[in-house]
Protein backbone atom coordinates (compact mmCIF):
# COMPACT_ATOMS: atom_id res chain seq x y z
CA UNK A 1 0.00 0.00 0.00
CA UNK A 2 1.36 3.60 -0.53
CA UNK A 3 2.32 5.25 2.64
CA UNK A 4 2.58 8.81 0.97
CA UNK A 5 0.13 11.71 2.07
CA UNK A 6 1.35 15.62 1.84
CA UNK A 7 0.98 17.35 5.09
CA UNK A 8 2.37 20.89 5.31
CA UNK A 9 5.21 22.18 3.40
CA UNK A 10 8.47 24.13 4.97
CA UNK A 11 10.98 26.00 3.95
CA UNK A 12 14.57 24.96 5.42
CA UNK A 13 17.58 26.44 5.70
CA UNK A 14 20.80 25.82 3.41
CA UNK A 15 24.36 26.59 3.24
CA UNK A 16 23.51 29.27 0.54
CA UNK A 17 21.36 32.38 0.78
CA UNK A 18 20.42 31.64 -2.95
CA UNK A 19 19.07 28.48 -2.57
CA UNK A 20 15.61 27.77 -0.82
CA UNK A 21 14.80 23.99 -0.04
CA UNK A 22 11.31 23.09 0.04
CA UNK A 23 10.56 19.59 2.13
CA UNK A 24 7.50 17.76 2.23
CA UNK A 25 6.41 16.25 5.51
CA UNK A 26 5.29 12.95 5.05
CA UNK A 27 2.59 10.37 6.97
CA UNK A 28 2.74 7.02 7.20
CA UNK A 29 -1.04 5.62 7.51
CA UNK A 30 -1.59 2.22 8.70
CA UNK A 31 -0.85 -0.55 5.52
CA UNK A 32 -3.40 -2.86 4.09
CA UNK A 33 -3.15 -6.63 3.53
CA UNK A 34 -1.24 -7.62 -0.07
CA UNK A 35 -4.58 -9.71 -1.79
CA UNK A 36 -3.21 -13.36 -2.04
CA UNK A 37 -0.82 -14.37 -5.01
CA UNK A 38 -0.50 -10.25 -6.28
CA UNK A 39 2.64 -9.32 -6.92
CA UNK A 40 4.49 -6.45 -6.24
CA UNK A 41 6.09 -3.43 -7.56
CA UNK A 42 6.27 0.45 -8.04
CA UNK A 43 7.36 2.85 -10.62
CA UNK A 44 8.31 6.43 -10.65
CA UNK A 45 7.68 8.94 -13.52
CA UNK A 46 8.62 12.27 -14.71
CA UNK A 47 7.29 14.51 -17.74
CA UNK A 48 9.80 16.76 -17.61
CA UNK A 49 12.29 19.41 -15.48
CA UNK A 50 10.87 23.00 -16.69
CA UNK A 51 8.04 24.59 -16.90
CA UNK A 52 4.08 23.15 -17.18
CA UNK A 53 1.65 25.41 -17.38
CA UNK A 54 -1.91 25.93 -15.44
CA UNK A 55 -3.27 25.58 -18.84
CA UNK A 56 -2.01 22.17 -19.54
CA UNK A 57 -1.63 21.08 -16.10
CA UNK A 58 -4.45 17.95 -16.44
CA UNK A 59 -2.14 16.40 -20.00
CA UNK A 60 0.77 16.24 -18.14
CA UNK A 61 -0.54 14.53 -15.53
CA UNK A 62 -2.87 12.12 -17.39
CA UNK A 63 0.57 10.85 -19.50
CA UNK A 64 2.30 10.22 -16.46
CA UNK A 65 -1.06 8.24 -14.63
CA UNK A 66 -0.47 6.12 -18.05
CA UNK A 67 3.03 5.84 -18.24
CA UNK A 68 2.31 4.35 -14.49
CA UNK A 69 -0.29 2.13 -15.38
CA UNK A 70 2.07 0.54 -18.15
CA UNK A 71 4.93 -0.14 -15.96
CA UNK A 72 2.10 -1.35 -13.10
CA UNK A 73 0.43 -4.27 -15.82
CA UNK A 74 3.87 -5.20 -16.67
CA UNK A 75 5.35 -6.14 -12.79
CA UNK A 76 1.88 -8.21 -12.36
CA UNK A 77 2.20 -10.13 -15.47
CA UNK A 78 5.53 -11.11 -14.02
CA UNK A 79 7.95 -8.82 -15.76
CA UNK A 80 11.05 -7.76 -14.74
CA UNK A 81 11.69 -4.18 -13.72
CA UNK A 82 13.55 -3.54 -17.55
CA UNK A 83 10.45 -4.51 -19.58
CA UNK A 84 8.55 -2.39 -16.78
CA UNK A 85 10.41 0.90 -17.27
CA UNK A 86 10.83 0.49 -21.29
CA UNK A 87 6.95 0.09 -20.71
CA UNK A 88 6.91 3.56 -19.22
CA UNK A 89 9.18 5.22 -21.40
CA UNK A 90 7.24 4.41 -24.56
CA UNK A 91 4.10 5.67 -23.19
CA UNK A 92 5.75 8.88 -21.92
CA UNK A 93 7.48 9.21 -25.82
CA UNK A 94 4.32 8.57 -27.61
CA UNK A 95 2.70 11.69 -25.87
CA UNK A 96 2.59 14.95 -28.07
CA UNK A 97 2.75 16.99 -24.68
CA UNK A 98 6.19 15.79 -24.22
CA UNK A 99 9.81 16.30 -25.21
CA UNK A 100 10.75 12.50 -26.26
CA UNK A 101 9.89 10.32 -29.07
CA UNK A 102 7.41 11.73 -31.59
CA UNK A 103 6.44 14.85 -29.35
CA UNK A 104 10.61 15.86 -29.91
CA UNK A 105 11.77 19.30 -30.54
CA UNK A 106 13.08 20.11 -33.91
CA UNK A 107 17.05 20.74 -34.88
CA UNK A 108 18.30 23.36 -37.15
CA UNK A 109 17.43 21.42 -39.98
CA UNK A 110 13.75 20.89 -39.25
CA UNK A 111 14.29 17.38 -37.84
CA UNK A 112 13.81 14.97 -34.93
CA UNK A 113 17.22 13.56 -32.98
CA UNK A 114 16.57 12.08 -30.29
CA UNK A 115 18.64 10.86 -27.22
CA UNK A 116 17.68 7.51 -24.70
CA UNK A 117 19.33 5.45 -22.21
CA UNK A 118 18.48 2.31 -20.19
CA UNK A 119 20.39 0.49 -17.31
CA UNK A 120 19.33 -2.75 -15.58
CA UNK A 121 20.53 -2.74 -11.75
CA UNK A 122 20.74 -6.45 -11.36
CA UNK A 123 23.50 -6.57 -14.41
CA UNK A 124 24.98 -2.99 -14.39
CA UNK A 125 24.43 -3.59 -18.12
CA UNK A 126 23.60 -0.26 -20.05
CA UNK A 127 22.44 0.83 -23.56
CA UNK A 128 21.65 4.47 -24.95
CA UNK A 129 20.98 5.75 -28.33
CA UNK A 130 22.28 9.55 -29.22
CA UNK A 131 21.06 11.49 -32.10
CA UNK A 132 18.85 9.00 -33.33
CA UNK A 133 16.85 10.03 -36.49
CA UNK A 134 14.74 8.72 -39.25
CA UNK A 135 11.33 10.47 -38.24
CA UNK A 136 9.59 11.59 -41.58
CA UNK A 137 7.60 15.09 -41.81
CA UNK A 138 4.51 12.98 -42.43
CA UNK A 139 4.92 11.40 -39.07
CA UNK A 140 5.96 14.13 -37.51
CA UNK A 141 3.14 16.65 -38.18
CA UNK A 142 0.72 13.87 -36.98
CA UNK A 143 1.98 15.63 -33.47
CA UNK A 144 -0.45 18.12 -32.78
CA UNK A 145 2.28 20.33 -30.56
CA UNK A 146 4.53 20.51 -32.75
CA UNK A 147 2.30 21.01 -36.43
CA UNK A 148 2.46 24.88 -36.32
CA UNK A 149 6.25 24.49 -36.28
CA UNK A 150 6.53 21.61 -38.80
CA UNK A 151 4.54 24.10 -41.10
CA UNK A 152 7.10 26.57 -40.43
CA UNK A 153 9.92 24.14 -41.61
CA UNK A 154 8.54 23.26 -44.26
CA UNK A 155 7.72 27.01 -45.65
CA UNK A 156 10.58 29.28 -44.20
CA UNK A 157 13.46 27.26 -42.36
CA UNK A 158 15.40 30.91 -42.40
CA UNK A 159 13.10 32.67 -40.79
CA UNK A 160 13.26 29.52 -38.11
CA UNK A 161 16.58 29.61 -38.09
CA UNK A 162 16.42 33.62 -37.17
CA UNK A 163 14.05 32.43 -34.34
CA UNK A 164 16.56 30.57 -32.84
CA UNK A 165 18.16 32.99 -29.96
CA UNK A 166 14.64 34.05 -28.80
CA UNK A 167 13.50 30.20 -28.98
CA UNK A 168 16.62 29.38 -27.33
CA UNK A 169 16.36 32.24 -24.38
CA UNK A 170 12.55 30.59 -24.22
CA UNK A 171 13.81 27.07 -23.44
CA UNK A 172 16.29 28.12 -20.86
CA UNK A 173 13.22 29.61 -18.45
CA UNK A 174 12.03 25.82 -18.19
CA UNK A 175 10.52 23.80 -21.51
CA UNK A 176 12.95 20.89 -20.69
CA UNK A 177 10.01 18.56 -20.70
CA UNK A 178 12.48 15.39 -20.80
CA UNK A 179 10.96 12.03 -19.53
CA UNK A 180 12.36 9.22 -17.56
CA UNK A 181 11.51 6.38 -15.04
CA UNK A 182 12.37 4.07 -11.98
CA UNK A 183 11.10 0.78 -10.60
CA UNK A 184 11.62 -1.40 -8.51
CA UNK A 185 9.82 -5.15 -9.11
CA UNK A 186 8.86 -8.12 -7.11
CA UNK A 187 12.64 -9.37 -6.28
CA UNK A 188 13.88 -6.42 -5.38
CA UNK A 189 15.74 -5.43 -8.68
CA UNK A 190 15.36 -1.85 -9.92
CA UNK A 191 15.70 -0.70 -13.65
CA UNK A 192 15.94 2.90 -14.85
CA UNK A 193 15.62 4.79 -17.82
CA UNK A 194 15.20 8.51 -19.87
CA UNK A 195 14.82 9.82 -23.19
CA UNK A 196 14.87 13.32 -24.93
CA UNK A 197 14.45 15.25 -28.24
CA UNK A 198 17.01 17.47 -26.89
CA UNK A 199 16.95 21.36 -26.67
CA UNK A 200 14.78 23.37 -29.26
CA UNK A 201 16.50 24.15 -32.92
CA UNK A 202 19.21 22.25 -31.68
CA UNK A 203 22.43 21.95 -33.89
CA UNK A 204 22.22 18.64 -35.54
CA UNK A 205 23.92 15.94 -33.96
CA UNK A 206 23.67 17.47 -30.56
CA UNK A 207 23.79 14.34 -27.99
CA UNK A 208 22.51 15.38 -24.50
CA UNK A 209 22.71 13.91 -20.83
CA UNK A 210 19.93 11.31 -21.84
CA UNK A 211 22.04 9.22 -23.90
CA UNK A 212 25.46 9.32 -21.42
CA UNK A 213 26.71 6.70 -19.18
CA UNK A 214 26.15 7.98 -15.45
CA UNK A 215 24.07 11.72 -17.03
CA UNK A 216 21.04 10.39 -17.58
CA UNK A 217 20.13 7.48 -15.35
CA UNK A 218 21.64 5.03 -13.42
CA UNK A 219 20.41 1.93 -11.92
CA UNK A 220 22.24 -0.51 -8.82
CA UNK A 221 21.41 -3.20 -7.36
CA UNK A 222 22.40 -3.51 -3.26
CA UNK A 223 25.67 -5.34 -3.31
CA UNK A 224 28.44 -5.42 -0.94
CA UNK A 225 29.66 -1.88 -0.72
CA UNK A 226 26.29 -0.47 -1.61
CA UNK A 227 23.15 -1.33 0.80
CA UNK A 228 20.29 0.24 -0.69
CA UNK A 229 19.44 -0.72 -4.35
CA UNK A 230 18.68 2.36 -6.70
CA UNK A 231 17.59 4.01 -9.51
CA UNK A 232 18.07 7.68 -10.73
CA UNK A 233 16.45 9.63 -13.98
CA UNK A 234 17.09 13.14 -14.89
CA UNK A 235 15.70 15.84 -16.70
CA UNK A 236 16.82 19.27 -17.75
CA UNK A 237 19.65 21.07 -19.69
CA UNK A 238 22.08 18.40 -20.84
CA UNK A 239 24.99 20.55 -20.37
CA UNK A 240 24.45 20.93 -16.91
CA UNK A 241 23.55 17.56 -15.91
CA UNK A 242 26.76 16.01 -18.10
CA UNK A 243 29.00 18.61 -16.54
CA UNK A 244 27.75 17.06 -12.93
CA UNK A 245 27.08 13.17 -14.04
CA UNK A 246 24.01 13.98 -11.83
CA UNK A 247 22.56 10.61 -12.31
CA UNK A 248 25.50 8.77 -10.73
CA UNK A 249 26.03 11.59 -8.08
CA UNK A 250 22.42 11.00 -6.80
CA UNK A 251 22.61 7.14 -6.67
CA UNK A 252 25.93 7.18 -4.70
CA UNK A 253 24.75 9.97 -2.13
CA UNK A 254 21.08 8.15 -1.44
CA UNK A 255 24.01 5.06 -0.23
CA UNK A 256 23.49 7.11 3.39
CA UNK A 257 21.10 6.74 6.04
CA UNK A 258 18.77 9.86 5.10
CA UNK A 259 17.67 9.84 1.41
CA UNK A 260 15.96 13.25 1.99
CA UNK A 261 19.04 14.98 3.14
CA UNK A 262 21.48 13.68 1.44
CA UNK A 263 19.85 14.32 -2.12
CA UNK A 264 19.25 17.67 -0.59
CA UNK A 265 22.99 18.09 -0.62
CA UNK A 266 23.64 16.37 -4.00
CA UNK A 267 21.28 19.15 -5.38
CA UNK A 268 23.05 21.85 -3.30
CA UNK A 269 26.63 21.02 -3.16
CA UNK A 270 26.95 18.94 -6.79
CA UNK A 271 24.90 20.59 -9.03
CA UNK A 272 23.72 24.36 -8.08
CA UNK A 273 27.12 24.52 -6.55
CA UNK A 274 29.55 22.16 -8.74
CA UNK A 275 32.25 23.93 -9.66
CA UNK A 276 32.27 22.62 -13.10
CA UNK A 277 29.24 24.91 -13.43
CA UNK A 278 30.83 27.97 -11.74
CA UNK A 279 29.96 30.24 -14.77
CA UNK A 280 26.43 29.45 -15.25
CA UNK A 281 24.05 31.98 -14.05
CA UNK A 282 21.55 29.62 -13.76
CA UNK A 283 21.92 25.36 -13.40
CA UNK A 284 18.37 23.63 -14.59
CA UNK A 285 17.60 20.58 -13.99
CA UNK A 286 15.86 17.60 -12.20
CA UNK A 287 15.74 13.95 -10.89
CA UNK A 288 13.83 11.25 -9.74
CA UNK A 289 15.41 8.97 -7.32
CA UNK A 290 14.39 5.41 -5.82
CA UNK A 291 15.95 3.50 -2.96
CA UNK A 292 14.60 0.17 -2.12
CA UNK A 293 15.55 -2.77 0.80
CA UNK A 294 14.48 -5.60 2.19
CA UNK A 295 13.04 -5.13 6.11
CA UNK A 296 10.47 -7.32 8.19
CA UNK A 297 7.89 -5.08 9.29
CA UNK A 298 8.28 -6.56 12.59
CA UNK A 299 11.91 -8.36 13.31
CA UNK A 300 11.69 -10.08 15.82
CA UNK A 301 9.17 -12.37 14.59
CA UNK A 302 11.07 -14.97 12.93
CA UNK A 303 8.79 -16.15 10.36
CA UNK A 304 7.75 -12.63 9.39
CA UNK A 305 7.82 -12.43 5.84
CA UNK A 306 10.52 -9.64 4.73
CA UNK A 307 8.58 -6.03 2.92
CA UNK A 308 10.47 -3.98 0.16
CA UNK A 309 10.60 -0.45 1.52
CA UNK A 310 10.81 1.93 -0.98
CA UNK A 311 11.60 5.52 -0.70
CA UNK A 312 10.78 7.97 -3.62
CA UNK A 313 11.75 11.46 -4.15
CA UNK A 314 12.03 14.35 -6.95
CA UNK A 315 14.14 17.33 -6.72
CA UNK A 316 14.44 19.97 -9.53
CA UNK A 317 16.14 23.47 -9.63
CA UNK A 318 13.59 24.46 -12.66
CA UNK A 319 10.02 25.90 -11.93
CA UNK A 320 8.60 22.96 -11.90
CA UNK A 321 8.61 19.16 -12.67
CA UNK A 322 5.89 16.51 -13.37
CA UNK A 323 5.61 13.27 -11.48
CA UNK A 324 3.53 10.37 -11.50
CA UNK A 325 3.87 6.99 -8.79
CA UNK A 326 2.32 4.24 -8.45
CA UNK A 327 2.49 0.34 -6.65
CA UNK A 328 1.30 -3.00 -7.93
CA UNK A 329 -0.92 -2.86 -4.53
CA UNK A 330 -2.74 0.34 -5.56
CA UNK A 331 -5.79 0.78 -7.59
CA UNK A 332 -4.89 4.15 -9.69
CA UNK A 333 -1.78 6.24 -9.83
CA UNK A 334 -1.05 9.66 -8.28
CA UNK A 335 0.46 12.61 -9.91
CA UNK A 336 1.75 15.98 -9.03
CA UNK A 337 3.30 19.05 -10.54
CA UNK A 338 5.79 20.01 -8.32
CA UNK A 339 6.74 24.11 -8.14
CA UNK A 340 9.15 26.18 -6.77
CA UNK A 341 7.31 28.44 -3.85
CA UNK A 342 7.00 32.01 -4.15
CA UNK A 343 9.88 34.26 -4.45
CA UNK A 344 12.41 31.23 -5.38
CA UNK A 345 14.59 32.07 -8.59
CA UNK A 346 14.80 29.05 -10.84
CA UNK A 347 18.18 27.83 -11.20
CA UNK A 348 19.48 29.00 -7.84
CA UNK A 349 17.04 27.40 -5.58
CA UNK A 350 15.80 23.49 -4.78
CA UNK A 351 12.79 21.80 -4.32
CA UNK A 352 12.39 18.46 -2.89
CA UNK A 353 9.10 15.84 -2.22
CA UNK A 354 8.93 12.62 -2.03
CA UNK A 355 7.14 9.70 0.19
CA UNK A 356 7.66 6.18 1.57
CA UNK A 357 6.15 2.90 0.31
CA UNK A 358 5.90 -0.44 2.20
CA UNK A 359 5.56 -3.34 -0.04
CA UNK A 360 4.32 -6.59 1.31
CA UNK A 361 4.83 -10.12 -0.04
CA UNK A 362 1.79 -11.51 -0.88
CA UNK A 363 0.65 -14.52 0.41
CA UNK A 364 1.35 -17.82 -1.62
Amino acid sequence: MMEKGISSVEVLPSKSSQVTAVKVVVKEPETKQTQRGKRVGFVLVHAGAGYHSESKAKEYKHVCKRACQKAIEKLQAGALATDAVTAALIELEDSPFTNAGMGSNLNLLGEIECDASIMDGKSLNFGAVGALSGFSLAAFKRNKRKLELAEKVETDLIQLKKRRQSNEKENDSGTLDTVGAVVVDQEGNVAAAVSSGGLALKHPGRVGQAALYGCGCWAENTGAHTPYSTAVSTSGCGEHLVRTILARECSCALQTEDAHQALLETMQNKFIGSPFLANEDGVLGGVIVLRSCRCSAEPELSQEKPTLLVEFLWSHTTESMCVGYMSAQDGKAKTHISRLPPGAVAGQSVAIEGGVCRLESPES
